[in-house]
């Protein structure tokens, strides 16, 4: 009877020293969420791992999903991240183009701009002060690629 009961409360007393080594669920959550990129929101309950947030692709989520993984302690890891959708870029045609640059560019009478291929190039003199004021105006208009061959006096 005494052996039984010297056994049974070893038993209970290793069991209780083995969950007690386990990583606590908030250093746990400390330690993966000092790994992971920004964006990236790391919950622990029980040593299962949620992620949630914004990555920038599907490399980066994978790769969230690997760090928390990789951590000892986790048990599971549920990857609730989801990936920023890709804006599509808006350039304008040459056309437009053509007369909204000679638009922008008719206040600076020493600047000359061409259009090719949604290019915009400029060539000429400008001062240091105009020349701001030109590029936020032509980059408004929305080509593909501004070419500045100014000469700034």
């Amino acid at each position: 009877m005494k052996t039984t009961k010297f056994l049974m409360s070893m038993a209970i007393a290793s069991s209780l020293f083995f969950v007690g080594c386990g990583p606590k669920d908030a250093d746990l959550q400390a330690a993966i969420q000092a790994k992971e990129a920004a964006g990236v929101t790391v919950a622990v309950a029980k040593g299962n791992v949620t992620l949630t947030g914004e990555v920038a692709d599907e490399t980066a989520k994978a790769e969230a999903e690997k760090i928390a993984k990789a951590e000892k302690g986790a048990k599971s890891v549920v990857n609730s991240l989801t990936v920023k959708p890709v804006v599509p870029v808006v350039i304008a045609e040459d056309t437009t183009l053509i007369k909204n640059v000679a638009d922008a560019v008719k206040s600076f009478p020493t600047v000359k701009a061409d259009v090719k291929d949604g290019v915009v190039t400029l060539t000429g003199q400008i001062t240091k002060a105009s020349l701001i004021t030109l590029m936020q105006h032509v980059a408004a208009l929305k080509p593909k690629k501004i070419e500045n061959k100014l000469t700034v006096k």
